[in-house]
């Protein structure tokens, strides 16, 4: 049953995608079509899961190509698992991203190719959870990668260009740097498939294997931003759209985590750069966390926190016990939930209050209690308070490294604490400033008040409300005095109008300036059950952990895996 699963979660957004570019000029049923597509993947995933759980690890040869001549798909726990919480984030971001487009009138001018590139995003992602060799992995990050150029630049304008130069540009050094390292994997065993290589390159030199090993975590650690190969994060993620910046940040990072792992376990399992990954663990937990307290804007401060907590993953890699793998394994599952549902709140923060500048925002909370409630309850998961799923995976990835008794894995238990504590300290930050300071208190406010005094009467309240007024308090106003008034007005929205250079939108105190905007009702729907996802993590946290437990058993012994696709091949096991 699992081979006859296997090939949908790939096949399927494919499929999708094609028939999404042909229905392109009826955008309701390019939008019906996709979430059709994403919920049958949910299915699928969830099916998949399950089977894997219960009979093990499983293999399809797809065309019936024997191994290692055709593409092996290999389903076990640890794939099924991040299979389905892929597909859950991708179906919500694209519910938020259906409703966006209706709010905004893309019934009258759809942007017919978000939803076609969004389902071979999709596709991608699942296809490099799938692969059972090197090659096949590098096409699922190619595929994901391709079609993330197009999201991030849509819309074309300046900031997103140049972000998406950025990030363009450090993922084709990853890739020449993976494909470099697929190329003399092949010139030193004669194969690229996973399970063959797990008993082939232990028959290297030494030297050789550390060799491969570098350069292959190198490439994944690019793409999952680890330290000090993240610069690039911060920089290309705040300027995409909320779904893309969402979705970016839940998924893309995390595939390629899930590689370090793969590898890590399967094909290295010796442990020689265990040290190497905790000294990077370290670095990416304490830098990235030094900078989202540094920044002011809600996107750049997420974005910094996505960094930082990377580094409690490669923690639970760099241990390399059971404990340690089933603890980033559980990790992996909350943040791509967690920080993705954030992003998506920062997109509604944005469209409410006309910025994510937490300077230029204020009294959210009075103004939209639930939409701080949507922000409230996946901030305090993140920031691990109890008894959200943060505070489980981070008490499991601590006592995993008080378990290992080596002075490095106590120093990361250590850092991981006041991580946490720095990363409350962000959170609440935002929470006081944006959401439960009154609009009038923002710095903001203030400037333009002061401003308006400066002006004399020409920027008084009511003249700038109404630029082309009759009256100026008591009379009519004067050719002049009216010239000046529109003057005045035209400089006013200029300002409030500008694009932030730090991606934090318009500039301007927007509470303060203008009347909050309404939210459209499929936004929050999608945001709030994001939200309940989140929490349900937390309900269940003891079965979801008992699946990372059993996925990192299997990881560790390695047996399932191979038997899987080399049982029946007449290959070595």
């Amino acid at each position: 049953m699992i081979s006859v699963l296997a090939p949908l979660p790939v096949l399927l957004p494919l499929l999708g995608a094609a028939g999404a570019l042909l229905v392109g000029r009826h955008p309701r049923t390019q939008r019906a079509l996709s979430i059709v597509v994403l919920t049958a993947v949910l299915g699928v995933a969830v099916a998949l899961l399950f089977l894997a759980d219960d009979e093990g690890a499983a293999a399809l040869s797809v065309g019936g190509w024997p191994v290692p001549l055709g593409i092996v798909l290999v389903v076990d726990r640890l794939s099924a698992l991040m299979l389905v919480v892929a597909a859950s984030v991708g179906l919500g971001v694209l519910v938020f991203a259906v409703g966006q487009g209706s709010a905004d009138g893309d019934e009258q001018t759809p942007l017919s190719i978000f939803h076609p590139t969004f389902l071979v995003l999709m596709a991608g992602v699942a296809n490099a959870f799938l692969a059972g060799d090197l090659f096949n992995l590098y096409v699922g990050f190619e595929i994901l990668l391709t079609a993330s150029y197009v999201l991030l630049t849509m819309g074309g304008s300046a900031p997103r260009i140049r972000a998406g130069i950025t990030y363009i540009v450090v993922s084709l050094l990853s890739s020449l740097l993976f494909l470099a390292a697929i190329g003399l994997v092949y010139a030193a065993t004669g194969t690229v498939n996973m399970a063959q290589l797990a008993v082939r390159l232990a028959e290297l030199p030494e030297g050789t294997q550390l060799l491969l090993q570098s350069m292959l975590l190198i490439a994944f650690s690019i793409k999952a931003a680890v330290f000090p190969l993240s610069a690039w994060l911060p920089d290309s993620y705040p300027t995409a759209p909320a779904p893309v910046t969402a979705v970016f940040a839940g998924l893309l990072t995390k595939v390629g985590v899930y590689a370090i792992i793969r590898t890590q376990t399967l094909l290295f399992p010796g442990g020689a750069l265990d040290d190497l990954l905790m000294w990077a663990a370290l670095a990416t937990m304490v830098i990235g966390i030094l900078g989202a307290v540094a920044q002011t804007d809600i996107r750049r401060i997420l974005s910094f926190t996505l960094v930082s907590h990377i580094g409690y993953m490669v923690f639970g890699i760099s241990l390399a016990s059971t404990a340690g793998l089933a603890g980033a394994i559980f990790y992996v599952v909350h943040h791509i939930a967690i920080q993705t549902t954030l992003f998506l709140v920062a997109g509604l923060v944005e469209r409410q209050g006309g910025s994510t500048a937490v300077d230029r925002l204020g009294g959210l909370a009075k103004a939209s209690p639930l939409l701080a409630v949507l922000y409230f309850v996946p901030a305090m998961n993140l920031a691990g308070i109890p008894p959200f799923s943060g505070f489980i995976g981070k008490l499991g990835l601590m006592q995993a490294g008080v378990a290992d008794g080596s002075w490095p894995a106590i120093t990361l238990v250590a850092a991981g604490a006041v991580t946490s504590l720095l990363t409350l300290v962000a959170v609440s930050r935002v929470w006081t400033r944006a959401f439960w300071r009154p609009s009038a208190q923002s710095p903001a406010a203030d400037t333009n008040r002061a401003a308006a005094v400066d002006a004399g009467p020409e920027l008084s309240p009511a003249p700038v409300a109404t630029p082309d007024g009759a009256s100026d308090g008591g009379g009519t106003v004067t050719a002049e005095r009216g010239s000046a008034r529109r003057a005045a007005w035209a400089r006013h929205t200029a300002v409030a109008t500008d694009s932030d250079p730090d991606g934090g939108g318009p500039r301007g105190d927007a509470t303060a300036d203008r009347p909050l905007q309404p939210l459209p009702n499929v936004m929050l729907l999608a945001t709030a059950t994001m939200v309940a996802l989140t929490v349900a993590l937390t309900g269940v946290a003891g079965a979801l952990y008992g699946v990372a437990d059993r996925a990192a058993g299997d990881l560790r012994d390695r047996g399932p895996y191979l038997e899987a696709v080399l049982g029946g091949s007449g290959e070595e096991p």
